[in-house]
């Protein structure tokens, strides 16, 4: 999931997987950290697809 969202200078995005809707708020796990957003500030959101998985490395295939 992308939540785009109002900040101090402006927009910013969290990406990540949406892990709790309460209390007028969001909190989106990112790569670093969980997020808590305030549904207030919350401009757009919408769901995306889950990365790939990650290639083997060319070494690890010739061992």
């Amino acid at each position: 999931m992308v939540v785009r969202y109002r900040i101090e200078d402006g927009l910013t995005d969290a990406l990540g997987y949406l892990v709790r809707t309460a209390d007028g708020a969001c909190t989106v796990r990112t790569r670093t950290s969980d997020v808590e957003i305030p549904l207030a500030m919350v401009i757009a959101a919408k769901e995306v697809p889950p990365p790939p998985p990650r290639r083997q490395s060319v070494r690890a295939l010739s061992d």
